[in-house]
Parts: C-alpha cells; structure tokens; sequence
C-alpha cells in the first residue's frame, strides 16, 4: 500500500486525533486569515484616505523655529520662488497669502458682535490670495461662494476683493460695488471693486482662531491690490505661505526635493507640509488596529506550530510498532515522514476551507469593533484640543502649534472586509509553512528509528 492510502487510512482510524488536529489548525486559520483581512482593509482604507486629502503641499511657517519674544514675526518668502516652485511639473495648480491689517473707510462699518477691536477701531484682516479657489475653507465646502467669481493669478494685480455676506448686507454691497480700503499705516488708500460675495457659516461672535476676529469681517483680495496699501513696501512681494495641488500623491516627495533645490535658503523658517498630518490624523486608528492584528496573527501562527510539532511527534511515539513493521517490511523512512507531512497537509487544507466561509464575517465585526473603540479614542483627543489664546503661538504656553489638529480630517471608523483569491494564497502559504515546519522536528526521530529494536524490545 502507497503511502498516500496509508496516510487516508490513519486520518479515517485515528478520528479524535484528526479531529484534534484539525481544530488547532482552523484556530490557526482564522486568526491568520483575520490578520491578512484587516491588513487588506486597513491598507485599502488608508488609500482612500489619500485620495480624500488629495496631492497637496503646503509650504508654512514653522512656529518650532520661531522665538516667543515680543518682536516674533512670521517668516516671508518671495513669491518669485513660489511662481518658480509652482511652474514643477508636478504641479497642477498653487496659490499663496499673505495679510496685513486693513481699514474701512468711507463709511463702511464692519460687523458687530464679534470681538471687541481685535486690529484696532474699524481695522480688520486684508488676506491677499492668488487664488480663492484653491483655499482651504472653499475647497472643503466649509465657505459658499454666493455670487461673483474667485480671485485667479489673472486678477493679481487688479483691485478687488471677497467679503462676507453679512458684512455686504450690513454695508449694502454687492458685487461689482467699491469698497475703499486703508492701509495698517493709515497712509495709503485705494478702492475695491467687490468681486464676490461668500458664506462662512461660522456665528459671528465665534473669533477667528489665528487672527481674534469675528469671521464675517475677513477680506481676501488680490495681492497685488492689497500690498499696494503698505507704504513699507519696498522690495518684492513675500507671501506667508502657499499651497501647491500635484497631479499625483505619489508625486509629493519628488515635489519637494526639487523645491528644496529651486528655493534653497529662502525655505528658512518654513516647512514642506505634504498632507501627512490629515492622512496620519485619519488613519491612526487603522495603523493601530493593523498593528495588533499582525502581532496576533504571528504569535497565533507560532503557537500553532508549536503545538502541532507537539501532536506530531507524540503521534510519531504513540506508532512506533507501525513504524516498524513498516521499515521492516522494506519501506523508506522519506515515505515515512511524507505520509507525516500529507496527513498534515490534509488537514490543513480543510481547515483553510472552513475557514475561508466564516472568518470575513468574524473578521468585519471584530475588526469593526476594535476599529470604533480607537477611532472614538481618536476623535476624543481631536475634541479636547484647545488653541493656544489670540495673538500667542502658544509656545510660551506649552502648546505644540503642530500637535493641532486638522480640520475635516476625522479619523477613519470604518473598514469593509473583503476575501481575495490572493488572501486565500497567503493563508495557504502561511498554512503550509506551518505543516512543515511541524512535520520537520518530528521527522528526526522517524529517521532515527530502527525496527529491529521496535519489534524486539517494543521502543
């Protein structure tokens, strides 16, 4: 008889022992095959995660390089090498700011309210923006543009602004108006054609967390149309920061080595930020979940192995007599052991099999769990962060600027797992590793068997 009858025979004879064998192994399975699962849903949440936050670069001051000193100024930068660093071809589109305090004049009055003169009477913030479009506030959908069209590099050097519409209602003012507008010296005044008129949805006694004041009195206009009002304005146009939208995610490290080498020294005191921070911010709780799962899959599969090579070898003593009637009838030891291995094989694959019909279940609603109690975790934290008070970077008060979190960027809570021919690979890889490795400890002691001495002495 072949060894691949013998080794049915046994598994068929040897019920309790099969049955035992085949239960440590579909423990095995699950756990490894729970482990690939939520890796796989893991890897293809934090893509989509990617895809959300989009190819984006944002070049900011870094607050860590900057002294807490009553003269502490934000760093400038030259938007000649922003034009530069935007005209990459990895770029598909940029813009960049700065701001200034601004005056209404003329008789327009700003919104009441809100903070009490935070830039002084009837002065507010003047942000001058390449391109409205590409802000933050609108690309979310946080801001609504009402009427009007967005500020471009077309307008740059033209005289016009956005306002809110509560500060257009109060002042009467709709698109194509004037506005007459002072400068933060009070010397220079221009006026400003009102070329759209956008919604914040935030209450107006709500200050703004980096400037303190009431969000319906922010104007963004061009920047050439509000530098134009700084008499201090000497030398070329320095912009506070920018933000560049790639074509490609995958682009973004490319994209600032090469700005690095275009900008060189005037990226002093500035940061490259490439959206990690909303893409880790999302994705913590996955990474933490994957994590575990891994290390619980490894050290199931090893304590699996172990106990295997234990059921194996005590099955390879409690046979002997087999055994060695076997080798004395002629049979090799390779046979031996190979019966060994396909019994374990065997097994193996019906334990994969049963497996594979209710581990995505299992797995979907442990993961799901584990997932929510970090996310919830997560979220808590987000909640709990204070800015640091109006007007301070909040290093003197022990506040990280960038442990801030960022908006619209809430942790991920949800994942959906899905069993793929290449998970089922895997596990097989991973089963049939185990199997062997279980099969080889036990094999030599069947190479060490002799059957004289089985027959003669029973050992």
């Amino acid at each position: 008889m072949n060894f691949v009858k013998r080794a049915g025979f046994s598994l068929w004879s040897r019920k309790g022992r099969t049955l035992i064998t085949l239960a440590t192994f579909l423990v095995i399975s699950v756990m490894v095959l729970a482990g690939v699962l939520i890796n796989d849903a893991t890897a293809q949440a934090e893509q989509d995660a990617k895809r959300s936050v989009g190819a984006e670069v944002n070049l900011e001051a870094d607050l860590s390089q900057l002294g807490g000193g009553s003269e502490l100024r934000a760093p400038r930068i030259d938007t000649a090498t922003v034009d530069k660093a935007g005209a990459l071809p990895q770029v598909r589109k940029y813009t960049y700011s700065m701001w200034d305090r601004v005056l209404l004049k003329g008789g327009a009055e700003l919104v009441d309210g809100g903070p009490k003169d935070p830039m002084g009477p009837g002065g507010t913030v003047g942000m001058g923006v390449l391109d409205t479009s590409l802000l933050p506030d609108f690309r979310s959908g946080k801001f609504t543009l009402l009427s009007g069209e967005h500020l471009t590099a077309a307008d740059k050097d033209k005289k016009r602004v956005l306002i809110e519409e509560r500060l257009a209602k109060k002042n009467k003012l709709n698109v194509g108006d004037t506005i007459t507008l002072t400068g933060n010296d009070e010397k220079a005044t221009a006026d400003f054609t009102v070329a759209a008129v956008y919604r914040d949805p935030s209450p107006v006694t709500e200050p703004d967390g980096e400037y303190g004041i009431s969000p319906a009195n922010m104007l963004y206009g061009t920047v050439g149309g509000l530098s134009a009002l700084s008499s201090e304005r000497n030398g070329p146009l320095e912009a506070g920061r920018a933000t560049f939208l790639l074509q490609d995610a995958d682009m973004q490290g490319a994209f600032k080595d090469e700005v690095k080498k275009v900008a060189g020294s005037a990226l002093d005191g500035f940061k490259l930020d490439a959206n990690d921070k909303a893409i880790r911010q999302m994705t913590g709780p996955l990474k933490s979940i994957s994590t575990t799962a891994t290390l619980a899959m490894w050290l199931m599969a090893l304590a699996g192995a172990a106990v295997l090579t234990l059921l194996v070898n005590l099955a390879v003593k409690q046979r002997r007599k087999e055994y060695g009637v076997l080798l004395a009838m002629g049979e090799k030891k390779s046979k031996l052991i190979a019966q060994q291995a396909l019994e374990i094989v065997v097994v193996a694959a019906l334990a994969i099999g049963l497996s594979s019909l209710f581990a995505p279940q299992l797995t979907q609603s442990a993961g799901q769990a584990l997932l929510g109690k970090e996310a919830t975790s997560a979220q808590h934290k987000i909640d709990s962060w204070q800015d640091p008070p109006s007007g301070s970077t909040g290093l003197g008060e022990g506040i990280d600027p960038n442990d801030k979190p960022v908006e619209d960027a809430d942790p991920i809570d949800k994942i959906t797992v899905r069993l793929d021919p290449a998970d089922l690979a895997t596990l097989g890889a991973i089963g049939l590793g185990i199997g062997l490795l279980a099969t080889a400890i036990p094999a030599g002691a069947v190479l060490r068997l002799n059957p004289r001495t089985i027959l003669t002495k029973g050992k």
